[in-house]
């Protein structure tokens, strides 16, 4: 099945849109003053060596400071292949020395960056490893052979000199000699580029940014199945094609440039998408529903049959329903980038088989997912147990905030997520009609927001649509609350 992929850019911020079958799969979002830190290498100082939790503070010029475990820490383990204990943390590290780590997971909630040092930079076809010395193999290049064969190329061509380790992703099944080769150099280029800013720069200090949301998209998003790649800049177009044509040549012929005057978003009908996202329920085809509940903890989501009776008997009709739920959960866990732990109660079914048979279409739905994923069977009260990988915050955490009318039992749009609508609305709106200007009636936070911090972002758009923009606040609004008032 062919996946189309979907780039809107503004100013303020990136989306990223993964459609299949005309149904949004994956939503991914990095807005420009707030980018994800995973991946990110820096120098750091250590602020505190806890020996009795075998970790470390470590201060990397973030607001909280990063936390480093011992089992994260790449001269505790153990190289030989024996099973000694690990060195001590109090040992490797004191307070106030600098060390060169990488964000491994980025801060969620009160929770500060998790870091390692061990390095990783990734490329488009390899993973380099600086601190080791094999040869790994993604595990989803199951023939063996293949496996050797790509090791054997890859060993090939490095240097003798080559102290470093990497890992071959599956994108590197089809490459050339010639492709592996400029990936090799990329990498190792990177690294001396690092090693030699770590040595002359004070801590704390960024040494290496990973790659763009967009950039990202080419690199590590686009397969065999990725029909096309549409960016709605023509400026950032131009800039992906000169960042294809060095390293992901291979994916040009899939980037196009959409010129069309509807939204992009809009077209493919992904604004909608979003806002179902972010509530509760989901409805079935059938007539059932999904009940979603994110928590701190854990996410549970309940199925229900809902209006939906069909079938030979009422048993047949909770089967159908499972097995459509199956399908509309592995989409919602992508979708929304639920992660964690996940507790699924599906509607209770006395037939084994059919048991089995909702575990099995499960599995197939969640084969999609690039994201680890581990799945038990039914507990002894019924329930699917699960975890997947939490790397980055989920959509409504990054486009919700706890609402402060109801104390934290629901959620509002964050003001700078309806100031970038209210931008979205306004172009909207200039493309359909031509009034002399426009006038944006708001919440207090949200105007104050527009004359502060996002006011270059609503100088820009005026500037772009040739038209005046005025802002005024409405006191009894609600923070969603926003009208554009052509004059």
């Amino acid at each position: 099945m062919s996946e189309d992929i979907l780039i809107n850019i503004t100013p303020q911020e990136t989306r990223v849109a993964l459609i299949l079958q005309g149904a949004v799969q994956e939503l991914h979002i990095e807005r420009t003053l707030s980018r994800g830190l995973a991946g990110n290498i820096y120098l750091g100082k250590v602020v505190r060596v806890l020996p009795g939790m075998q970790s470390a503070f470590i201060d990397i010029g973030l607001e909280r400071a990063a936390f480093l475990h011992v089992a994260d820490i790449w001269e505790a383990r153990s190289h030989d292949g024996q099973n000694s204990p690990a060195i001590p943390i109090e040992k490797l590290l004191h307070d106030g020395q600098t060390v060169t780590v990488q964000v491994i997971k980025d801060p969620i909630g009160t929770k500060g960056a998790r870091l390692s040092t061990q390095i990783s930079i990734a490329g488009r076809m390899l993973v380099y490893l600086p601190q080791d010395k094999h040869i790994g193999i993604s595990q989803r290049i199951e023939n063996e052979a293949e496996r050797e064969l790509l090791r054997g190329k890859v060993q090939a061509l490095l240097p003798p000199e080559e102290k470093g380790g990497f890992i071959i992703r599956t994108m590197a099944e089809d490459a050339s000699d010639a492709d592996l080769q400029m990936d090799v150099e990329y990498l190792r280029k990177t690294w001396a580029t690092i090693v030699k800013q770590s040595k002359t720069r004070p801590a704390p200090a960024l040494l290496h940014q990973d790659l763009s949301l967009a950039q990202r998209v080419l690199r590590d998003f686009v397969g065999d199945d990725t029909a096309t790649i549409q960016v709605d800049s023509r400026e950032n177009f131009n800039k992906l094609q000169e960042f294809g044509t060095i390293y992901t040549p291979s994916v040009l012929t899939k980037l196009t440039h959409y010129r069309g005057e509807r939204p992009l978003f809009d077209l493919y009908g992904v604004e909608e998408e979003i806002e179902r996202a972010l509530g509760r329920r989901v409805d079935l085809k059938s007539g059932g529903y999904l009940i979603v509940d994110q928590t701190e903890a854990m996410t549970t989501i309940d199925v229900n049959t809902g209006s939906f009776v069909n079938g030979r008997n009422f048993d047949d009709t909770i089967f159908k329903t499972n097995l459509e739920a199956a399908h509309a959960i592995a989409r919602q866990l992508r979708l929304r980038n639920l992660g964690g732990i996940i507790i699924l109660d599906f509607i209770d079914m006395e037939n084994t088989e059919h048991r089995h048979a909702v575990l099995a279409e499960l599995g197939k739905a969640l084969q999609r997912d690039r994201t680890k994923i581990s799945v038990s069977g039914f507990s002894t009260l019924g329930l699917v147990e699960m975890t997947r990988k939490r790397t980055r915050e989920s959509l409504a955490h990054i486009l919700c905030e706890t609402c402060p009318a109801c104390k934290g039992r629901g959620q509002v749009k964050t003001s700078r997520t309806v100031c970038y609508e209210i931008l979205r609305e306004v172009m909207r709106e200039a493309k359909q009609f031509n009034p002399r200007e426009f006038r944006i009636l708001a919440s207090q936070l949200v105007v104050d927001l527009f004359l502060e911090e996002e006011s270059q972002h609503l100088a820009m758009l005026g500037d772009f649509i040739g038209k005046p923009i005025s802002l005024q606040v409405q006191s009894d609004y609600q923070q969603e609350q926003y009208d554009i008032i052509l004059m």
